[in-house]
This record gives structure tokens, C-alpha cells and sequence, in this order.
């Protein structure tokens, strides 16, 4: 076998390695300082607030039933 291409392919194999390590490293790196900028200008939200949302006028008082009583369900209550 030639050591020429032993060489190559190694070489091409260890090339294609850090180029995957660079980019990960670098998205990695990306995504944290846009978390920390969304952080920084995001103003807060209280979800407390929003998850006392009442249901629709729209919707009848069967349905409405079913629909507390498939959210308990769901919760495990």
C-alpha cells in the first residue's frame, strides 16, 4: 500500500475532525451569547399571571368540563 495515501487519508480524516470541532465549538459559543443578549433585553414575564387564563365565553359548559377535567387528568391531580 502506499504511504502516500495512508498519509492523505489521515491527514483529510484529522482536517475533517477539527473542522466539525471548530464549528460545534463555535456554535456553541453563538448560542450562548445570543441566550445571554435575549436575557439581557428580554423584559420579564410573569407566568403566573398567564396560567390563571380563563376559557372562552364561546364554549359551553359541557365541554369546558371536559377539557378541566382532561387538564387534571393530565397533570395527575
Amino acid at each position: 500500500m502506499d504511504n502516500n495515501l495512508v498519509a492523505e487519508a489521515i491527514n483529510l480524516t484529522l482536517f475533517g475532525m477539527g473542522f466539525v470541532f471548530v464549528f460545534l465549538a463555535l456554535m456553541v459559543v453563538v448560542t450562548t451569547s445570543m441566550s445571554v443578549l435575549v436575557k439581557r433585553f428580554q423584559p420579564n414575564l410573569n407566568l403566573a399571571a398567564t396560567s390563571n387564563i380563563e376559557l372562552s365565553s364561546g364554549i359551553d359548559e359541557r365541554t369546558e368540563a371536559i377539557v378541566k377535567k382532561a387538564i387534571k387528568m393530565h397533570r395527575g391531580r
